[in-house]
């Protein structure tokens, strides 16, 4: 899915000032809890969380996400935004909530970042 795509199904507004629209993102992840982020998070997702502070960048950085989407039309700080582009991170915001955004970009084909874990997942859901 390209970073275009995320931007269109969430409603949402980048706030980074460069960032690529043909972006490739295959893989979402959601947590307000960097821990679990830097844990389960696959390298060139999208991260989507509540959890407006600098850390999350940090940790998306540490994770190699490429997105971070914050929901609740949440405006984060302008030094987060700054932290982000210096490490080539685009920051989007949306009014969706987490559980919102995260099943708009399941249903439209992102796969989980556990989705290996899960192989008959959808055995489980029919």
């Amino acid at each position: 899915m390209k970073l275009a795509e995320i931007k269109e199904i969430l409603q949402a507004e980048i706030l980074t000032t460069e960032f690529d629209p043909e972006l490739d993102i295959e893989i979402g992840c959601s947590s307000d809890l960097m821990s679990d982020i830097l844990a389960f998070a696959q390298p060139g997702s999208v991260l989507v969380t509540s959890l407006i502070n600098v850390q999350v960048i940090n940790t998306a950085n540490i994770a190699d996400i490429k997105v971070v989407c914050f929901v609740m039309d949440k405006d984060p700080h302008q030094s987060i935004i700054t932290h982000a582009e210096k490490n080539s991170i685009a920051v989007l915001k949306t009014k969706f909530t987490t559980f919102e955004c995260c099943g708009l970009l399941y249903m439209n084909g992102l796969k989980s970042c556990n989705y290996t874990k899960f192989d008959n997942f959808k055995t489980y859901i029919i």
